[in-house]
């Protein structure tokens, strides 16, 4: 199968020719015959290494919603975000009890085993918790009840199930015996990001040197209100051995933040983010027996607080708000969800760039005006995993 198009990369036309998953063949200049076209845009397949889930579907067990809003379908969730343009994806795991992590991360391993489909677009599985911050703001919408203490034993339970495939641990760096719980993530092949954290700057320095290389979405999970400085987000900032993911869908960060986040970080330390969840691209409302809101903006939140409850939006959506946004130009900004993703989870030589030779996920795209950004395939092994009805070369 051939692809034609405009490189993000380099803004120049390239016809792509795909076989057995592959990009076996990149060339210059648009092909007639291929799919694709003029104004169409080859991206390195939209890599999103946040989703808790969307449009009422859920990677976790009964953390969003009641059964009869958001089911268990882990399937649907990958199928969905395929229209999105997301080709790779990190389901994410979210604070709960043992039991429920437990069955979230098997459900996840059997589809991993048995859908060729499916595990083509999961490099590998996200735990955002249990070990975080207790305290208001910086826990975010992650349930009190459950938060604790890094435990080990329990963390390797949680590996069992997934199948060895958790390759991201979001926790607090301040808790009991955080440090060296890292050090053994790392050692086991794990990345730690600081996250959902209420630490000293001090201790976030002691995370770095322990291993930790990521920031989950900075800015996020934190109190309304911090000392001016110095503080832990201003310490993730400067801190260059840390890569920040970043939700940039214009709800969880203002403009000016995302943009000075973007400038001092530089397009090569940051990833752009969803952290979509299950609510994420249903009717306004209130749902979870109020517990959330979804807003007519798409914004979800925790019901009478101003604490966002994850993402309404998906990458598309945040590509162009970035644009609009930052300094970032169109293929600084792919790259920062497309190459840096697969850099933190040590898959530069296969994913995250669109010379022959790489894995062929691949994101087609047009931009409209106002630098939207229309979604016309997406493909994952050289599959399409979905095209644009009636789109036509």
């Amino acid at each position: 199968m051939e692809l034609t198009g405009r490189l993000c990369s380099t803004n120049e036309y390239a016809t792509l020719t795909l076989a057995e998953g592959k990009i076996s063949k990149s060339a210059p200049g648009l092909s007639e015959q291929a799919f694709g076209g003029r104004d169409i845009y080859l991206s390195p397949g939209f890599f999103d290494i946040q989703v808790n889930g969307y449009a009422g579907f859920d990677f976790n067990i009964g953390a969003w919603g009641t059964a009869e809003e958001v089911s268990h379908d882990p399937e649907r969730i990958v199928e969905r975000l395929a229209l999105s343009g997301t080709a790779l994806l990190c389901p994410t795991i979210t604070t709960n009890s043992e039991a429920n992590i437990l069955e979230a991360f098997s459900t996840l391993a059997r589809l991993m085993d048995t859908r060729s489909e499916f595990s083509s677009a999961i490099p590998g599985f996200h735990l955002e918790g249990p070990y975080l911050s207790s305290e208001d703001g910086p826990r975010g919408a992650h349930p009190l009840e459950h938060i604790r203490p890094p435990d080990w034993d329990e963390f390797q339970r949680f590996q069992a199930a997934a199948g060895g495939r958790i390759r991201i641990c979001t926790l607090a760096p301040e808790l009991p015996g955080a440090l060296g719980f890292i050090q053994k993530l790392v050692s086991s092949g794990v990345v730690v990001s600081i996250g959902h954290t209420a630490a000293e700057p001090e201790t976030i320095r002691e995370a770095v040197d322990s291993g930790a290389t990521m920031s989950t979405h900075l800015g996020n999970g934190a109190h309304a209100f911090l000392k001016r400085h110095p503080n832990y987000l201003w310490e993730q900032l400067a801190e260059d051995r840390l890569v920040a993911s970043v939700i940039s869908d214009g709800h969880h960060l203002p403009g000016s933040v995302l943009k000075t986040f973007a400038r001092t970080k530089g397009f090569e330390k940051i990833a752009l983010i969803s952290d979509a969840v299950s609510l994420g691209g249903l009717p306004a409302g209130r749902y979870a027996k109020g517990a959330y809101e979804v807003l007519s903006s798409g914004k979800v939140v925790t019901s009478g607080t101003p604490y966002l409850a994850g993402s309404g939006h998906l990458l598309d959506f945040c590509l162009a708000n970035a644009i609009r946004e930052t300094d970032l130009s169109l293929s600084e900004a792919i790259h920062c969800m497309t190459a840096v993703p697969a850099k933190i989870l040590g898959l530069e030589g296969h994913k995250g760039c669109l010379d022959a030779g790489y894995d062929a996920d691949i994101t087609m795209f047009r931009m409209i005006p106002n630098q939207a950004i229309e979604i016309v395939a997406t493909f994952r092994a050289g599959k399409c995993a979905y095209q644009k009805p009636n789109f036509e070369i």
